[in-house]
């Protein structure tokens, strides 16, 4: 890796010196906080940095869920937050959503609106009973947030139409879908290059510090400096925050190999959203587990866990595919940002320096606005 001090005058020139903003993390957040910057600033020199040849954490390692909420998930968040919580956080997913598409274009995206099932297994029956009863309470939230009646529907037939097993019944959500989110961040980081922002990875931010005029930059290959820096690092935001204030939350995900008239498509959440899958070109995607090992997942080391990996295996052929032979052709893993809430962190923490970190598992949802609202704050 070459070092600063090793770079041409045109290099330090064009890239590093009279920066205006520097961005770190070209993700989700971090393209869209930069994009927007530009929009702000047209003729500011701006620079987006990652520390590996790919976007680190979840933009492009998650399972591509273009979702806002599930009956389940939303009934367990309005069990533990205040009402105005759980539906401002849904509100901003929504409109985050149409954002995304908007910024991104649905060909770009391959956005799919295929709807989504969540799960109700054999022994759930206090949890389906209580959810039957939210729903009329449920579909009218949502509609005066989306504009759309009865978005939540009770679906008894999934257990027979898409051949699962040990499955009661499902309510189905007619408004979530699904994206290619490898698409995605090909077209974000084009318009980058489009809207002359610079974007170099291998390069990770070990310090800032801040002054009234400027901030001095600490990385692995030397040192310089931005009138202004955005954070956007979501889970890997430990080392520029306080520690209680965001916390790393790896998630595991596997894919079979291609299967010949696979029954379903749209997507599923299984276990209060602790477990979800989909049909991704003739394959299953099946993530989560986080459940099974909430403090060993608690993690920046991004490496699959044979544990979680052989339950979601174990799953696969007893719930998902009982009577269909599979193998698994990939698996990884990938790097949320949660806390005690599920509000994302949008502020400035120092004088030049604001953050868009915490996207609680919902960085697709709203990325694209934590970009936006972050490069307000500059």
């Amino acid at each position: 890796m070459l070092k600063l001090e090793q770079l041409s005058y045109w290099e330090k020139k064009t890239y590093f010196e009279e920066l205006d903003f520097l961005v770190i993390g070209a993700g989700i957040v971090g393209s869209s906080t930069a994009l927007h910057l530009r929009k702000q600033y047209p003729t500011a020199k701006i620079l987006v940095v990652e520390r590996n040849f790919l976007p680190a954490g979840a933009s492009t390692k998650n399972a591509g869920f273009a979702c806002f909420g599930s009956v389940t998930e939303l009934i367990d968040d309005l069990s533990k937050m205040s009402e105005n919580e759980v539906w401002e956080t849904v509100s901003n997913r929504w409109e985050g959503l149409q954002y995304l598409r908007e910024m991104i274009g649905d060909s770009n995206l391959d956005f799919q609106r295929l709807g989504s099932w969540d799960l109700i297994r054999n022994d759930e029956n206090v949890t389906l009973q209580k959810c039957i009863e939210s729903l009329p309470y449920l579909n009218g939230k949502i509609e005066a947030i989306t504009g759309v009646q009865n978005v939540y529907t009770v679906d008894k037939n999934a257990k027979d139409n898409f051949d699962f097993n040990g499955i009661q019944s499902s309510f189905y959500n007619k408004l979530e879908g699904q994206i290619d989110t490898g698409k995605m961040m090909v077209k974000f980081h084009q318009l980058l290059s489009e809207q002359g922002i610079h974007l170099l990875t291998g390069i990770e931010i070990k310090e800032l510090n801040s002054t009234e005029k400027e901030v001095e930059i600490h990385c692995n290959i030397g040192d310089f400096k931005a009138s202004k820096v955005a954070i956007c690092v979501n889970g890997f935001a430990q080392k520029f925050l306080p520690k209680d204030d965001i916390l790393p939350a790896r998630a595991q995900v596997i894919i079979t190999k291609k299967i010949d008239n696979l029954p379903f498509k749209g997507t599923f959440h299984y276990q209060e959203g602790y477990y979800y899958f989909r049909n991704i070109h003739d394959r299953v995607l099946f993530g989560g587990g986080r459940n099974l090992d909430f403090v060993g997942e608690t993690t920046t080391e991004i490496e699959n866990s044979d544990i979680i990996l052989n339950h979601l295996k174990k799953l696969l052929k007893e719930i998902i595919l009982p009577n269909t032979p599979f193998e698994i052709d990939y698996s990884w893993a990938g790097i949320m940002g949660v806390g005690k809430t599920k509000k994302p962190i949008i502020e400035l923490v120092k004088p030049n320096i604001a953050v868009g970190v915490r996207m609680g598992g919902m960085g697709v949802a709203i990325g694209s606005i934590v970009g936006r609202d972050v490069a307000k704050l500059l």
